[in-house]
């Protein structure tokens, strides 16, 4: 696999990850997942915080792990910044995502509405039901946490499942197992639930001197 694929792959699942992150202020310890993931949907506009994710092959073997900083703002708004073990960058202004990776000089542009579907990144960013996108599954509790999984409706979303792991109305953990047989695992730290956020995070200009490969 060649270190372009390798961390379009990896983007990929950071994007859709990203608005799955644990936020203060829904105490809902007592209810199942999908409850307190439908709360969460709902009473979260918009958050900041960091990162940290892993990930593993289908083979088991691990890779290095990633660490940064993100924000999002509903609806169909984020920013995904990878600070470590390199620079990647995910911007979307609601209409279209980029992907910007600094070392190889690219910037890739896809519709919005194509990069995220029926994905984990809807659970945050959509306004309809769940249900509509997505089988929701109740889950075995484990490592404290009470777990929800997703499974997209359709064939072409690019993952096979989200395990979504909650704790006191907050949900602090992800798994997704990606087409591929890869498996992310995302921790969320640092958040900070509904504060403004500068319309500029949500803003990309391409960087002089990079290639833009647009995939409509």
């Amino acid at each position: 696999m060649n270190l372009l694929s390798n961390r379009r792959r990896a983007l990929a699942a950071a994007v859709l990850l990203c608005g799955l992150a644990g936020l203060p202020g829904l105490s809902r310890a007592a209810e199942p997942a999908r409850t307190q993931l439908q709360a969460f949907v709902e009473k979260v506009k918009s958050a900041t915080g960091q990162f940290s994710q892993e990930r593993t092959d289908a083979q088991g073997a691990a890779q290095k792990p990633q660490s940064g900083a993100f924000a999002f703002q509903r609806p169909g708004k984020f920013r995904w910044e990878v600070r470590a073990p390199y620079e990647q960058l995910i911007v979307s202004d609601g209409q279209h995502v980029y992907q910007y990776d600094p070392d190889l000089e690219q910037v890739t542009e896809r519709r919005a509405n194509q990069a995220v579907g029926a994905s984990p990144a809807a659970l945050l960013f959509g306004s309809g039901s769940l249900d509509e996108a997505f089988d929701l599954q109740s889950r075995p509790d484990r490592d404290g946490l009470q777990w929800l999984r997703a499974v997209p409706k359709t064939p072409d979303a690019g993952f096979v499942h989200a395990d979504i792991g909650f704790s006191g109305g907050l949900p602090r953990r992800l798994e997704l197992l990606d087409a591929f047989g890869q498996v992310s695992r995302i921790v969320f730290t640092g958040l900070k639930a509904n504060p403004d956020i500068p319309a500029g995070q949500f803003r990309f200009t391409v960087p002089q001197g990079a290639d833009l490969v647009k995939m409509d």
